[in-house]
């Protein structure tokens, strides 16, 4: 009986605590101090910029410090696991991407988080196309022409990404998968290195994010191939897509949203995607990211959450074939 009693004092106690630090949380009004939104790849890469334009208009418009900190390392799932165990108090943000959000789950046994049950996603930001991009010495200026150039030249080709799992990565195995095609892939720790190794010839192709690679295109430094989504790009309107240019079918798009830990209260996730989905809509906003090849997203959390289930289903099965 006497265990028993404690053992029923110890639980009260802790039902206790977690009212209490449940209502005080409740109490302070939010945000009262400086936001941070984790960005677990290197800065200069399209996820960086996406994170720092979020971030610049949230400050601006809560009258807050919002903090962009980069977290590279381990295909973007340091910051990741970095954000799911941080205090679920609308503070600490993650701004996900395709790797480390849709397909982590199915390339790392050990993953430290489970991208459903640890995070809550607050809204979808965009899922923009990449642009395959080649080096503007190899002889080729169509995919046509690049999937014969590979099939007489096995092993020679190699395309660099922002690390295993991430979009540019499944997006060329997917594409070798469909044109029966050989090709190396060779990860970083972020699109800005990936491509700066692509412009020194380092590598010969990437499947890189628009931001990254349009000025070298223009320059006439690199090559647009074609573009991954199943649209042309207003941001590219002449490139035609990889699936009329010799795979039909083809299509890989991006995925970015921002996320908080799962214990995050209802109304501070509700808070910030009212706000952010004004972010979104703002023209300005709207040009800067469409320029970009991005066109934002917008919607619900619960529209944000369908979209990684259906995400994840989509993508596991060729990432569960390269790991």
């Amino acid at each position: 009986m006497r265990h028993f009693l404690r053992s029923l004092l110890l639980l009260s106690a802790f039902a206790c605590s977690t009212v209490i630090n449940t209502l005080a949380m409740a109490a302070e009004p939010y945000p009262g101090k400086p936001i941070r939104i984790v960005v677990p790849y290197t800065p200069g890469g399209n996820t960086d910029l996406l994170g720092r334009l979020v971030a610049q208009h949230l400050g601006q418009a809560w009258n807050v410090p919002v903090v962009v900190e980069n977290r590279p390392g381990a295909g973007g799932t340091i910051g990741v696991s970095q954000v799911a165990k941080s205090k679920p108090d609308g503070y600490t943000m993650i701004l996900g991407a395709f790797g480390n959000i849709l397909v982590a789950q199915s390339l790392y046994k050990d993953l430290s988080y489970d991208p459903v049950k640890d995070l809550k996603p607050v809204i979808l930001l965009a899922t923009p196309p990449t642009i395959l991009t080649a080096t503007a010495s190899l002889p080729v200026s169509n995919v046509t022409q690049l999937i014969a150039y590979a099939k007489k030249n096995p092993g020679k080709l190699n395309y660099g990404s922002s690390g295993k799992g991430t979009s540019n990565h499944l997006f060329g195995e997917l594409f070798a998968s469909m044109a029966g095609i050989e090709l190396t892939h060779v990860p970083y720790k972020g699109s800005g290195p990936a491509v700066n190794d692509l412009v020194a010839g380092m590598t010969q192709l990437n499947f890189a994010p628009f931001p990254l690679v349009l000025p070298q295109i223009q320059a006439g430094k690199l090559k647009a191939l074609a573009v991954t989504g199943a649209a042309r790009s207003p941001a590219l309107a002449d490139v035609p897509t990889v699936a009329e240019s010799g795979l039909p079918g083809y299509e890989g798009v991006g995925w970015f949203g921002l996320l908080v830990p799962s214990g995050t209260p209802d109304s501070i996730v509700n808070k910030l995607n009212q706000q952010i989905n004004q972010i979104l809509s703002d023209p300005q906003v709207r040009e800067t990211l469409s320029a970009e090849g991005a066109v934002p997203i917008g919607g619900s959390p619960q529209e944000a959450a369908a979209s990684v289930a259906a995400g994840i289903k989509k993508w596991r099965g060729l990432a569960e074939k390269i790991q």
